[in-house]
């Protein structure tokens, strides 16, 4: 049976987008909030395959969507990789930061085998999942991941890992040349393990001139997409720059991504003329129209749906729902996109 997500990533128009929600199995639904209390800690719940599973499938049986995506976190990585990683209830997560001194300690040999449990969660949702649905495998790009393990934690600016860049080049071109190993690895294995399509978060692609853009953001996503296609030649990439803005257009011809997602500041008709005519896009609507619903958020996703009308689209917010989202919300999204062009 087809994939119509799928389909559309590799360049198909469908008759309506298809669509997903990024952060679709969170904290917003309380069935989450249920499974989340039973266990002590967030990556325990990423390392259980029975929980993560059930998880990840949670928001298809409340929702008519077209994918789901792995229940996962992108701080895997540095956790496989040896560095400490904790989720401070409300903080956010924790690391223990690292030093140009520090790289030594890294050591990217046994990433596929802790990483196990995640390619069994892949298998169990495959398992469950309609013949015509999507498994979404992810991860986080390589500058992203460097930024909370240089800072130890999120930050507004990534302030930790712009001057670590330009002072210790080469310590950020080793610790990137890590990063793109691992995580080319890392999604080969999704693949093996059921995954139809990758995502690669480039949450933080802001904040960056154009030339470390080029050096930090396009390059390392180029040699994943590379890597991951040298073993799986037809392995299909959604590449989602968030904050981009005008190098969006450079990451696509520079990565070699199917797809792109677009942040909720990407203007649609900007989006529409900078990029090619054939390229599927993803996106965009704010996730605070979401939260706030009613007329305004039905007519932008109108809006939306319209812009992006005559490419390739699947129809996703333009960053992660909040978890004070109504769900009422979210049904009346599905209701209004699933109804078609």
């Amino acid at each position: 049976m087809a994939k119509p997500l799928l389909a559309t990533v590799r360049g198909e128009r469908q008759g309506r987008p298809p669509l997903w929600i990024m952060r679709q199995a969170g904290r917003y639904l309380p069935e989450y909030r249920a499974i989340r209390e039973t266990v002590g800690t967030f990556l325990e719940l990423c390392y259980t395959p029975e929980l993560a599973a059930e998880v990840t499938l949670q928001p298809l049986r409340r929702f008519e969507l077209d994918a789901a995506i792995l229940f996962s976190d992108i701080l895997v990585i540095p956790d496989a990789l040896g560095q400490t990683v904790r989720f401070e209830h409300g903080e956010g997560p924790r690391l223990e930061p690292i030093t140009p001194d520090g790289l030594g300690r890294l050591n990217a040999d046994g990433v596929v085998e802790h990483l196990a449990p995640v390619f069994e969660t892949l298998r169990r949702v495959k398992a469950d999942l309609a013949p015509d649905k999507t498994l979404i495998g992810f991860c986080g790009s390589p500058w992203t991941v460097a930024t909370y393990m240089i800072a130890g934690r999120g930050s507004p600016d990534q302030a930790a890992a712009r001057i670590f860049a330009l002072r210790h080049p080469e310590a950020m071109a080793q610790l990137l040349d890590l990063l793109v190993d691992a995580s080319a690895a890392y999604l080969i294995a999704q693949l093996e393990a059921g995954a139809d399509v990758l995502q690669l978060f480039e949450s933080w692609a802001m904040n960056i001139d154009e030339r470390q853009f080029a050096q930090l953001v396009i390059e390392p996503n180029r040699r994943i997409v590379k890597a991951v296609r040298a073993a799986v030649p037809d392995a299909a990439f959604i590449g989602f720059p968030r904050g981009a803005a005008g190098l969006v257009p450079a990451y696509v011809a520079g990565t070699g991504v199917n797809a792109v997602g677009l942040d909720y500041m990407m203007p649609i008709g900007t989006a529409d003329a900078s990029l090619p005519a054939a390229l599927p896009v993803q996106g965009n609507l704010d996730p605070l129209r979401l939260l706030a619903g009613g007329e305004q958020m039905e007519a932008r996703i109108e809006e939306i749906i319209a812009g992006f009308a005559g490419r390739p689209h699947i129809f996703n917010l333009g960053h992660g729902i909040v978890p004070e989202t109504p769900i009422g919300h979210v049904e009346r999204l599905v209701e209004i996109v699933r109804r078609g062009r």
